[in-house]
C-alpha cells in the first residue's frame, strides 16, 4: 500500500543525525487502510519491523510490528510511560500544547512507571478480579444483554453498535462505576466524541472532554460525602488511597478506555464471524467454545490496533535497527497478532486455536486492568447474539462499512446486519 508523504532521508528531530534509508514514511490514514490495515502490516513485519512514521496529527514515533518485538517493548523498563522522557519537539506538536494538557487530564495510570504506577494500579486491580467481577457484574451484564435481545426481535435490521454494543456497555460500565441510569445516554455520546475523531476536527472532542471532567468532578464530590456500593464511591473515598487529582483522571480512564474498548470486541467479533460462516457455523454448534472463541477474535481484529506511547530511557537495538534514547515508540498491535512466526496461518480466523497468547489487551506491568471485564462481557454478548439470531448476516458489503479514525481503537461505526433470512 502507498504511503500518503515520502518524508526527506533524515526524517528524526533533535540530535539524530540519520535513521537510514526506507524509513520516514507517514503512516497511512485513508479509508481503505483504516478498513484492512493487515497486508501493509505484513509487509513492514518482513522489510521494516522497526519503521520510523510521522502520524497526520504532527506526531512521530518507532512502529514495532512483530510478536517478539512487541512483547519486548511492551515489558521492557528501557521504555517509559513518562511522557517527560519524550522529545520537546515530540511534546508540543500536534495542537501546540504539551502532551500531558492534550489530554485534559494530567498525569494518570498510563503515564507512569513502576513504582508509582503499581501503586495507583493497585488501588483499582481489586475491583476486577474475575470472581468479584462475575459476582457484581455477572447479572447485570446477562439481564442487559437479554434485555437488547428482546428490543431487537421484531426488527428485520438494525445497527448492531448502536442497538447493542454501544448500549451494554454503556449500562454495565456505569453500572460498576456507579453512575445513574438517567446520565448514561449522555455518557456514551462524550465518550464517543472523546475517542473517535468524526470529520468535526478537534472541536467535538474537546467539548465532550469538557462536559466530561465536569460531570467526573461533580459525581466524585457526591459520592464523597453519600457514598453507594461502585468503584467511585470507593476512589472518592476522602480517607482513601488517591489524592483528590488522582481520583479524576483515575474515573475518566476507567469510562474511557472500558467503554470503547468492549463495543469494538463485540463489533469486530460479530463482524469476523459473519465474514467467516464455517466458523460461526462452528461456535453456534459448539458453545462451549465461546470461551477459546473470544481470545481467536481479540487476536484476529483486535479492539485496540496501537499501544499507547512508551519513550525509549536509553539507546535499544531491536532487530537490525538502534532507536535512540528519549524517542516515541508505538506498538502495532493489530501486526503483532497477525506475526506468522507466533500464530501458524495468522490471516484465518480458527476459534479452536489453542494458545493465542495475542496482545489484544498488552502485555507486562501495563496489560489492561479491565481485561477480565471485556472477556466476560464478550462471552456474554457474543453468545447471546449467536443464539438470539441464527439467521444474523451483514447487511452491507464488507467494504461498504465506515471504521473508526482514531490511533488507539479499531472498530466499524456502524454495523448493520439483517437478523433474518429475506
Amino acid at each position: 500500500m502507498s504511503t500518503d508523504e515520502v518524508l526527506p532521508a533524515n526524517p528524526v528531530p533533535g540530535e539524530v543525525s540519520s535513521v537510514g534509508s526506507g524509513f520516514g514514511e507517514s503512516l497511512p490514514s485513508g479509508p481503505e487502510f483504516v478498513a484492512d490495515p493487515y497486508g501493509f502490516y505484513a509487509e513492514l513485519r518482513r522489510s521494516r519491523p522497526v519503521h520510523f512514521v510521522r502520524l497526520r496529527n504532527g506526531l512521530y514515533a518507532w512502529l514495532i510490528t512483530r510478536y517478539a518485538d512487541a512483547r519486548l517493548v511492551l515489558s521492557d523498563p528501557r521504555f517509559s510511560k513518562d511522557p517527560g522522557h519524550a522529545p520537546s519537539d515530540w511534546r508540543e506538536a500536534g495542537r501546540g500544547k504539551p502532551l500531558e494538557d492534550r489530554s485534559g487530564l494530567g498525569a494518570h495510570l498510563l503515564t507512569f512507571d513502576p513504582p508509582e504506577h503499581t501503586r495507583l494500579r493497585g488501588v483499582v486491580s481489586g475491583f476486577f478480579q474475575r470472581r468479584r467481577l462475575a459476582a457484581k457484574l455477572g447479572g447485570v451484564i446477562e439481564e442487559t444483554v437479554e434485555t437488547l435481545l428482546g428490543r431487537m426481535a421484531t426488527a428485520d435490521e438494525v445497527d448492531l453498535i448502536e442497538r447493542f454494543a454501544a448500549p451494554m456497555q454503556a449500562t454495565v460500565i456505569c453500572e460498576m462505576l456507579g453512575i445513574p441510569a438517567a446520565h448514561r445516554a449522555d455518557f456514551g455520546r462524550w465518550c464517543d466524541d472523546v475517542v473517535i475523531s468524526r470529520g468535526t476536527g478537534g472541536e467535538a472532542r474537546v467539548a465532550a472532554m469538557g462536559k466530561l471532567l465536569e460531570y467526573i468532578t461533580g459525581i466524585v464530590e457526591e459520592k464523597a460525602a453519600a457514598p453507594g456500593d461502585d468503584v467511585i464511591s470507593a476512589l472518592a473515598d476522602p480517607d482513601g488511597e488517591l489524592t483528590r487529582d488522582e481520583v479524576i483522571p483515575m474515573i475518566f480512564l476507567l469510562l474511557v478506555a472500558g467503554y470503547e474498548t468492549t463495543i469494538n470486541l463485540v463489533g469486530n467479533g460479530m463482524l469476523a464471524l459473519m465474514r467467516n460462516p464455517g466458523q460461526l457455523s462452528l461456535l453456534r454448534g459448539r458453545p462451549e467454545l465461546l470461551e477459546t472463541a473470544i481470545e481467536e477474535l481479540l487476536r484476529y481484529d483486535s479492539a485496540t490496533e496501537f499501544s499507547t506511547w512508551r519513550f525509549t530511557l536509553e539507546p535499544v537495538r531491536i532487530a537490525d535497527t538502534v532507536i535512540p534514547a528519549g524517542q516515541p515508540v508505538l506498538v502495532a498491535l493489530a501486526a503483532a497478532n497477525r506475526d506468522p512466526d507466533a500464530f501458524a496461518d495468522p490471516d484465518r480466523l480458527d476459534l479452536q486455536r489453542a494458545d493465542s497468547a495475542h496482545l489484544g489487551f498488552g502485555h507486562g506491568v501495563h496489560y489492561c486492568v479491565g481485561a477480565g471485564l471485556a472477556r466476560l462481557e464478550g462471552r456474554i454478548a457474543i453468545g447471546g447474539l449467536i443464539r438470539a439470531f441464527p439467521e444474523m448476516a451483514l447487511a452491507v458489503r464488507p467494504e461498504e462499512l465506515e471504521w473508526k479514525s482514531s490511533l488507539t481503537v479499531r472498530g466499524p461505526v456502524r454495523l448493520p446486519v439483517r437478523l433474518r433470512s429475506r
